[in-house]
């Protein structure tokens, strides 16, 4: 690291980019000055620049791009600290050549996140979001035998492509619905599933949940001729990052009948603009990356992200400091 603050030195100057839930600044004041960005909405580029140069750590959010630019402008940085579990915003070989600690937010925030998918892979696969809206538009008229057919979940097959920390709280909670599970991972894991290659993961899943990080590696992971190796009954549910999946291949997909739903957290880009062709399909759910929006997950990761910041401050090791899980 650039320097070391081994006692508590409040001419520390931290940059938080937007208040996060809790008492984590608070905390942070009593080893640092700190500058809160004060306005609701992420932080300008060029206001986090014009900040860098005095600070010795910032705190951020996962909104916000932490590349080789701004390091230059840093000279004075030990410390970033993200309230997020991914660092995809944050250029680690650039952090680690300029000797910058990285901090992340992973175990608290898994629970609520797999409780999300659960529930977006569900409403898909029901239709619920289309149910809700026959009842609000008046559409809701008699019986009908065939109105809004729907996929199984229970007793169906469930592929995960993704064996990390959310990765295994998912398949836990889909022994509950009596579902075969089948993972994809570059090693195995010790979960109540089968490990298989990706071709027969797609070809076999009634429903494919992705669950990896974003990386050179994963970026378009999910394109047109994934797509096409999965069942036209299908579900994808993505709940790792909007890159992840090849936007245009999946409104094709969709519009074409290659897959019968999908259901996601993230999208790309992000947020989705209101009139982009995946808001109007009927068949594709979407929510606006909400997967750690609990109170309690929030505020954790809040507090996580403050200890790692105060923690490398003063010269100790951080709780949770990133280190590269292979999907």
């Amino acid at each position: 690291m650039r320097g070391t603050c081994k006692n508590r030195d409040v001419s520390s100057t931290v940059v938080v980019t937007r208040k996060p839930p809790g008492t984590a600044i608070e905390r942070i004041r009593e080893v640092a000055t700190v500058w809160v960005w004060p306005f609701d909405r992420p932080i300008d580029d060029e206001e986090l620049h014009r900040r860098a140069p005095g600070a010795r750590g910032i705190y951020c959010m996962l909104t916000d791009r932490i590349d080789r630019a701004l390091l230059r402008t840093a000279p004075h940085l030990e410390v970033v600290s993200t309230m997020a579990v991914g660092v995809d915003n944050i250029d680690i070989e650039a952090c680690e050549e300029f000797g910058v600690a990285v901090g992340h937010t992973p175990d608290v925030l898994t629970e609520s996140t797999a409780d999300l998918a659960w529930a977006i892979l569900m409403a898909a696969s029901r239709r619920l979001p289309e149910g809700i809206e026959a009842v609000r538009s008046g559409g809701w008229g008699e019986w009908d035998p065939e109105g809004l057919l729907g996929l199984d979940v229970s007793g169906t097959v469930l592929g995960v492509i993704g064996m990390g920390r959310i990765g295994r709280a998912v398949v836990e909670r889909a022994q509950g619905f009596d579902m075969r599970v089948q993972y994809v991972s570059r090693r195995p894991i010790d979960v109540p599933a089968t490990r298989v290659i990706m071709k027969e993961l797609l070809a076999t899943s009634d429903h494919v949940l992705v669950a990896v990080p974003l990386t050179a590696d994963t970026r378009g992971l999910i394109g047109r001729a994934e797509l096409s190796a999965m069942q036209p009954t299908a579900n994808l549910v993505n709940i790792s990052r909007g890159p992840v999946v090849d936007t245009d291949a999946l409104v094709d997909a969709l519009t074409s009948g290659t897959i019968r739903c999908a259901a996601l957290d993230v999208t790309d880009p992000e947020p989705i603009p209101a009139d982009h062709p995946l808001v109007s399909l009927a068949n594709c759910l979407i929510v606006p990356h909400i997967g750690s929006a609990t109170l309690r997950a929030r505020t954790a990761m809040a507090d996580l992200a403050a200890d790692n910041l105060i923690a490398a401050l003063l010269g100790d090791p951080m709780p949770a400091p990133y280190r590269a899980d292979p999907p």
